[in-house]
């Protein structure tokens, strides 16, 4: 039977399952299970069995649900408030003022989180009321923390640059180094727009409270120690190489701990349901990814990924065109299922044709968290779109509205990496000596 008729009726299959409410992780295992049973002569129960047991077991995983749990844990804290008083001073001089407390709080929430919708909401149960209280513009408020939200992807350490690196066999501390300047280089396009519009429209921006010395400014920023200690032990152990990525994760769970206790925060309420968090998105993730890790073994047993790798190359793709179709195509399954279920449903049929176009694995690792990034902002199933939908009570495509300048602006971001592939490849060519 022709490849591109298997690859529409399993592409059929797939669709009737999602478009029926079934769980990913299932519709992945029963699709793979059509491609073995009906285009291989394998036995698909057997196979599907070991390499369940195989993606279970493997050790780059355990980080997971540690860093999951670090953001329950601090999601729970007075961190977010010590945050937004530690930097409101440094930020009101600067047009836009308060808004960039957003940005700021998202990219130093995201160090310490790996979870989009944690750093969303987390910055914005304090930031959005704080906002709105000194009268500052709605739109642009929910907006600024739709896209800062995003940088919890992209900012390590990411939960889904672990699931990706799992996926792609790609280094997760090489990934986790190449997403610091992108991470830096987004928060520079959030605020410099932010900047812009305020001196564009300044009736919307209320006048500065109060001038504060720098003194005072060096007071307040004792309210980001904690914070900035805890990404030290984080990330300084992963980039030093004293730790790998999962012990960094138990660094930081024991800091987030510590810090809850410090605050006085930390109760047996709290402490349960950051628990029970962490064991609920863990489990998910696990389940998904046993999923996609069985419909690869059966992507690879049909043949469609090399037939697909193999019409890539007959068809003369340029790597830039071919990062434009995934672009879109990302772009278009961002608006119905979440991030990660993304990386695991494309990985299979995607990466060979990426190899085979001559494109690097760890900058498309990048790319690929630049796009979800992008999905989390993407009506109907933008995931940022919902936390900012409950703590505004807005409607989502109001929600999505004042999120659109800042999608634009990753979509600049996608360019930018493309244009300058450095900006993913310094850092870690300096620290792991890449050649």
């Amino acid at each position: 039977m022709d490849m591109w008729l298997i690859s529409l009726a399993l592409l059929a299959v797939l669709g009737v399952l999602l478009v029926g409410g079934v769980w990913i992780a299932v519709t992945l295992l029963c699709v793979g299970y059509v491609a073995m049973a009906a285009f291989t002569d394998s036995p698909p129960g057997s196979l599907m069995a070991t390499t369940v047991w195989g993606s279970s077991a493997s050790w780059a995983l355990t980080a997971l649900p540690l860093f999951i749990w670090m953001g329950e844990i601090l999601f729970r804290t007075r961190v977010s408030e010590d945050m937004f008083r530690g930097l409101a001073p440094w930020v009101e001089p600067l047009p836009g003022r308060l808004m960039h407390t957003n940005v700021v709080g998202c990219g130093i929430f995201a160090a310490i989180s790996g979870s989009s919708a944690a750093t969303a909401a987390t910055i914005g149960r304090i930031s959005i009321p704080e906002l709105k209280q000194r009268g500052y513009d709605e739109a642009m408020a929910i907006g600024s923390l739709a896209g800062a939200g995003t940088l919890g992807l992209l900012i390590p350490p990411s939960i889904i640059m672990i699931v990706y690196g799992v996926a792609a066999d790609v280094s997760i501390a090489r990934l986790f180094v190449a997403g610091v300047l992108p991470g830096v280089m987004l928060m520079t396009l959030f605020s410099g727009y932010i900047a812009i519009w305020a001196l564009r429209h300044p009736d919307r921006t209320p006048p500065r409270e109060k001038v504060t010395t720098f003194a005072e400014k060096l007071y307040a920023a004792r309210y980001l120690i904690p914070t900035t200690l805890l990404i030290g032990a984080v990330i300084g152990s992963i980039y030093s190489g004293i730790a790998t990525p999962t012990e960094a994760a138990v660094l930081g769970v024991v800091g987030s701990l510590i810090l809850s206790l410090a605050s006085r925060s930390l109760n047996w309420p709290t402490f349960s349901a950051s628990v029970m968090g962490a064991v609920k998105t863990s489990c998910m993730i696990a389940f998904i990814l046993t999923g996609a890790a069985f419909l690869t073994v059966a992507m690879g047993f049909t043949g469609i990924p090399r037939v697909m790798a193999e019409w890539i190359g007959t068809q003369g793709f340029r790597p830039w065109q071919l990062i434009a179709v995934l672009t879109v195509l990302f772009m278009i399954l961002g608006c119905f299922i979440d991030g990660i279920s993304m990386v695991v449903l494309t990985a299979s049929v995607i990466l060979p044709s990426v190899k085979a176009a001559g494109i690097d694995l760890l900058w498309f690792g990048i790319f690929i968290v630049l796009v979800v990034e992008m999905a989390q902002i993407t009506p109907p199933v933008g995931f940022n779109l919902f936390v900012l939908q409950g703590l505004t009570g807005k409607d989502m495509f109001y929600v999505a509205r004042a999120s659109l300048p800042f999608f634009l602006l990753m979509c600049v971001a996608v360019a930018l990496i493309w244009i300058f592939p450095e900006i993913v490849y310094y850092l870690p060519g300096k620290m792991f000596k890449l050649g």
